[in-house]
């Protein structure tokens, strides 16, 4: 629906004259600005992400257990808050200059040459240090599911390290390190307070400003159209990477591979690689979020209004929590039991809506939505003399529906996971016991899968109170979330007065981000 309503809004009379114009003097800069900063995303999440969990899978090294689950953490610093960290933190005013100037008596800019994070270069390293873990977590399962025999088998053969690695580690790893890879691209796309921050025209950015700024609907939806193209596109380039490789292992659980015992400075150096992730992609953002709200006194923000501004939070993603999870409980189920060939392909294409960027699934959404809400409320003025308002996007229902449709992907592909591990024969057991499908659904799969639902709802609670696109565009008037107080301050300039809004998004995600990390481990093990 949210596709079909933005061509048709796109191919409209009243967009026919401004395509020229975005084809001419929007659409280039965005799509460069884009392309740019997906390939320099792209290439430092795979040197971070593949190279880290290389080094904690094939070797031993002092602190590799406690950086083997700190490497996610950067998964609960949401990229426009990180991006507002670091031009802070980097800033003429910011600790660091501070000190340099403090250090060698410097004065001005005149002195001295200090990179400036407000670019595309400061954009790519900004945002490929918060979506690393995506590659990380995907390709380290891999990796850790990796055979003894393969790999003993190589070194008996006189493999070195890197041929161990660019041979056999790498290419076997090639589909994860595509799956990884593009939910890391798509994030990238989505993204809209980072881009606006840095000054990068990307095409998400270019759809907030023609909407809002220009007041063009149709020609918003025509840079949207374009926008669901580079999406295609990328989906596309993912199954080439991933061609038609399928691995096996043996039907024996496979014996794990010994890890290579390093010492003296190739230690410190993997080590170092480890560090330094988790270093400027959590530990740094989190402290000086931490020492703003010390310093200012920002403790005193925790008032009735932002208590207010935390229940709206909670409660829209909660309720879109429990949606998303309730649905994907019956998609799977319904896969599983099913005996019909079209369900699992409707799985699938259930879970499509991830792949839609929040500003486009929201300019998609509002015209469906808007009309419905008009068809109500002249329906209830004609029969009863009064109208209703907007009962969709008044209420914030229409917010609800976008965090279900971007997020149901979540829930599906965390619940399939907890019920991949019940036995079809379980099943079999309980219905020749006389058994009905939503008995097995309630007695057999919900106790046994509990903990992958449970894991499932909690990732998508706070993927809704992270989401920024949508929850700007959708919210009701006068509603406020977390994300939009932090937006909002960093939008007049002193980002520093929302640090305590921006703290309380990073705790919520924090818990999620470690328990991502030990599943995770628990199953590469």
């Amino acid at each position: 629906m949210p596709v079909l309503a933005l061509a048709l809004t796109a191919l409209s009379s009243q967009a026919a004259s401004i395509w020229p114009h975005l084809a001419a003097n929007v659409i280039p800069v965005a799509l460069a600005n884009t392309a740019m900063l997906l390939l320099g995303v792209g290439l430092l999440c795979t040197v971070m992400g593949v190279g880290t969990a290389w080094l904690v899978t094939q070797y031993e090294f002092p602190g590799r257990r406690v950086f083997e689950w700190l490497l996610v953490l950067p998964l609960a610093m949401p990229t426009y808050i990180t991006a507002y960290i670091y031009v802070e933190f980097l800033g003429f005013q910011g600790p660091l200059q501070s000190v340099l100037r403090a250090l060698t008596g410097w004065r001005s800019l005149r002195d001295y040459w200090f990179p400036d994070p407000r670019n595309l270069a400061g954009a790519i390293c900004i945002m490929a240090i918060v979506l690393y873990p995506y590659v990380y977590l995907s390709v380290r399962a891999l990796f850790g599911l990796q055979g003894a025999t393969i790999v003993e088998s190589a070194r008996t053969l006189g493999a070195s390290r890197n041929r161990l690695f660019w041979r056999i580690g790498l290419p076997m790893a090639r589909p994860a390190l595509a799956a990884g890879l593009t939910l890391a691209l798509l994030e990238t796309l989505n993204d809209i307070g980072a881009t606006e921050y840095l000054g990068v025209r990307s095409l998400t950015l270019s759809i907030y400003t023609t909407w809002l700024n220009r007041g063009s609907l149709p020609g918003a939806a025509q840079i949207a159209c374009v926008m669901l193209l580079v999406v295609v596109a990328l989906i596309l380039v993912e199954a080439r990477l991933r061609g038609q490789r399928r691995f096996a292992l043996p039907v024996r659980q496979p014996r794990a591979v010994g890890r290579i015992r390093l010492a003296g400075r190739p230690a410190l150096g993997a080590a170092i690689a480890c560090a330094l992730p988790v270093l400027f992609g959590a530990v740094l953002p989190i402290g000086f979020l931490i020492v703003e709200v010390l310093q200012r006194g920002l403790a005193q923000q925790l008032d009735a209004a932002l208590l207010r501004n935390l229940a709206n939070a909670v409660i829209l993603s909660a309720l879109a929590a429990g949606l998303v999870v309730a649905l994907g409980l019956c998609i799977v189920a319904a896969s599983r039991q099913g005996r019909e060939a079209w369900l699992k392909p409707l799985a699938r294409v259930a879970s499509l809506g991830y792949a839609v960027p929040g500003t486009v699934l929201a300019l998609g959404l509002l015209v469906p939505l808007a009309a419905f809400d008009n068809a109500v409320a002249n329906a209830a003025r004609a029969l009863f003399g009064a109208s209703p308002g907007l009962l969709l996007i008044g209420s914030g229902a229409a917010l609800v529906i976008a965090y279900v449709v971007r997020f149901l992907a979540i829930a599906i592909s965390g619940i399939d996971s907890g019920f991949s591990r019940v036995s079809p024969r379980i099943d079999d057991a309980a219905r020749a016991l006389g058994a009905t499908a939503p008995e097995v659904l309630r007695r057999v799969h919900w106790p046994l899968a509990r903990p992958a639902i449970a894991a499932a709802a909690l990732l998508v609670f706070v993927d809704c109170l992270k989401e920024l696109p949508a929850t700007l565009l959708l919210r009701p008037l006068n509603v406020d979330t977390l994300a939009t107080i932090v937006y909002g301050h960093a939008s007049r300039g002193v980002f520093e007065e929302g640090a305590l809004a921006g703290l309380l998004i990073v705790l919520a995600g924090l818990y999620p981000a470690i328990i991502l990390a030990r599943a995770s481990g628990k199953r590469a093990g």
